[in-house]
């Protein structure tokens, strides 16, 4: 089989053997996976001395099932998600934990993208908001994008930011939530929609380092109001600012509890559900959930599909800023 990696900056395909599958596993042959645009770029500069397999959301077929991976079976189409079982490869090994059954009318593509929506599932999660407070999303990438959906979703106040028209343009279409293309506007609106108070949060979506959000979503916020860096946004607050409204700064983790504990991933051992109510796995089910039902969509970032043939050119595009898509869906069929 082949998967796709960086090395040295580059893209390349690796020759591997189908894996063999274990107890609490199951084996997928992919039919779709998702590139994650940013996180992907970030990981192919950093990829100097060293080979990084690239993605980790998509959506496949079992042809086999492991020892004790009930309720699955062969055959099942199901969404994964997770490095370093879930990668841009044509077969997957995959702890049941990360994966989750696609209901019947959710498409495969559709269903690729549950990683993402379990990240965007999560960091919504730690804002912890209730029914009709304000949340400020800056960055509508595909990321902010499905935040931004499942917000409107849930009735918050929803106050969009992203100073890229397209993408203003493309949230607006698919919720007919305004968005706030400049600073004077978002503020306008935040001070209109909160009767002056602020927002109950806001959600730092955008990538780039260090970026003038970090402070400016302190003038955003009310007092004692949460931040939640969502994106690849250096935490560089001002103290004083800080201290002022009492803010709360916090990091959201990929998609929810269970990531990077050997014990849930590797060892498939499920948490109890009376105890962590929200894992990642619960997490991507409730975003096809949302899908299944119809309360968000992702089809209007199904803009571009590429052969897994041609997926060095996919990658051309996007470090060359060739293309205007959010994201690009791979197929292996």
């Amino acid at each position: 089989m082949k998967s796709v990696a960086a090395q040295e900056g580059k893209i390349t395909m690796i020759e591997s053997d189908i894996p063999k599958v274990q107890d609490h596993y199951l084996l997928v042959k992919t039919a779709h996976s998702v590139i994650s645009t940013g996180t992907e770029l970030s990981v192919i500069r950093s990829s100097r001395n060293r080979t990084a397999y690239l993605g980790y959301s998509a959506a496949g077929r079992v042809v086999e099932c492991g020892k004790h991976t009930d309720p699955f079976s062969k055959g099942d189409l199901v969404a994964c998600y997770g490095v370093p079982y879930v990668r841009h490869s044509q077969y997957l090994l995959v702890p049941k934990t990360l994966c989750c059954s696609v209901p019947d009318n959710v498409q495969a593509k559709e269903a690729a993208f549950a990683g993402v929506g379990a990240i965007a599932i999560h960091a919504l999660r730690m804002t912890q908001l209730q029914f009709g407070e304000s949340v400020v999303i800056a960055g509508l990438g595909v990321l902010g994008q499905i935040i931004a959906q499942i917000s409107h979703a849930c009735a918050y106040n929803v106050l969009p930011y992203e100073v890229n028209a397209s993408r203003a343009e493309l949230f607006q279409s698919v919720s007919k939530v305004a968005v706030s293309t400049t600073r004077e506007t978002l503020e306008e609106r935040i001070k209109e929609k909160t009767n002056g108070y602020g927002a109950d949060a806001v959600l730092l979506c955008a990538g780039g380092g260090h970026s003038p959000l970090t402070n400016e979503s302190l003038e955003w916020i009310r007092d004692k109001g949460k931040i939640v860096i969502v994106g690849d946004v250096e935490p560089d607050f001002n103290r004083s600012r800080m201290f002022g409204k009492e803010a709360q700064i916090l990091i959201s983790r990929a998609g929810g509890p269970g990531r990077y504990d050997p014990g849930y991933e590797k060892n498939a051992q499920d948490y109890p559900y009376a105890f962590v109510r929200w894992t990642e796995g619960r997490n991507m089910e409730e975003f096809l959930r949302l899908l299944s039902e119809h309360r968000i969509q992702v089809n209007d970032y199904l803009q571009e599909s590429i052969p897994f043939e041609d997926i060095h050119e996919a990658y051309e595009e996007l470090q060359q800023g060739k293309t205007g898509v959010l994201t690009k869906v791979i197929d292996y069929e």
